[in-house]
């Protein structure tokens, strides 16, 4: 009896309320709750991203920088390109230059050596021809006629002649050269043997000296300062010395003439 009763009070109730809950709106549901970002998540990304910002500026500034020295060296490079260019020409312009001078030089030296070949050679053709006229005078006395020696001097300054009148200075130089060698050879052989007598004290150099006079000094016929003068020699003239007593030189002049010189006054050729 009581469990009917309850079914018939719940019934009651819910026939009571339904309109009300059909007539009510419906209550939307509540919301979520949004919370924020942690807040030392958020500080450390900012700082990340603003690390990473710099990071790149710096990367762009330093490219930026070796993009100019690159451009810097470039024109140092074409700098240096244009100046060895220039440089270059200029020292083939300098090369070309002293190569016209030395080819100028050198033949100017030929001129002048050919001056000097033909000066030279006249005046070694002059000493020659002197030197033999004085042995023609020192051997006329000998009856068997002049000595090969003599005849082949001769012969060598005839050559010597005829170059020099074909302008070939070098060539006659030379062979007056070759005619004065003889000529040596030819006195040499004369003054062993002594056509005069050796004065007391006086004394044979081992070999004929070649001298020349330093300054004008007198020949005498005996190593003396009283005795006679034979001739004045001049300075510069060539003489041959053969003996010698205290300091007195015995000479032989060119020409065939002899005599006494005091030593101080002749030197080495």
């Amino acid at each position: 009896m009581l469990h009917r009763s309850r079914n018939r009070v719940c019934g009651l109730l819910i026939m009571f309320l339904l309109p009300l809950m059909v007539a009510c709106p419906k209550t939307p549901p509540p919301a979520p709750v949004l919370t924020g970002p942690d807040p030392a998540a958020y500080d450390a990304l900012v700082a990340d991203n603003h690390r990473i910002a710099q990071t790149v500026r710096e990367q762009e500034r330093m490219l930026q920088e070796y993009e100019a020295r690159i451009h810097r060296l470039q024109l140092q490079l074409l700098e240096s390109d244009a100046r060895h260019q220039a440089q270059q020409a200029q020292l083939s312009l300098q090369q070309n230059m002293l190569d016209e001078a030395v080819i100028e030089v050198v033949r100017t030296k030929a001129k002048l050596r050919s001056i000097e070949s033909r000066a030279e050679a006249a005046s070694s053709m002059a000493e020659a021809e002197i030197a033999l006229k004085g042995l023609a005078e020192r051997i006329a006395t000998n009856d068997g006629g002049p000595p090969e020696d003599y005849l082949k001097a001769e012969a060598l300054l005839r050559m010597s002649t005829n170059e020099f009148k074909k302008e070939n200075y070098g060539g006659s130089l030379y062979l007056a050269g070759q005619a004065q060698n003889q000529i040596r050879a030819i006195q040499s052989h004369l003054s062993h043997q002594v056509d005069y007598a050796m004065a007391p004290g006086e004394v044979l150099f081992a070999q004929p000296l070649p001298l020349k006079v330093l300054t004008r000094s007198n020949l005498r016929q005996k190593p003396s300062l009283e005795a006679k003068v034979n001739r004045t020699l001049e300075e510069g003239a060539m003489i041959v010395g053969y003996s010698y007593k205290a300091e007195w030189i015995r000479v032989h002049t060119e020409d065939g003439g002899q005599g006494w010189i005091f030593q101080t006054l002749v030197g080495g050729r």
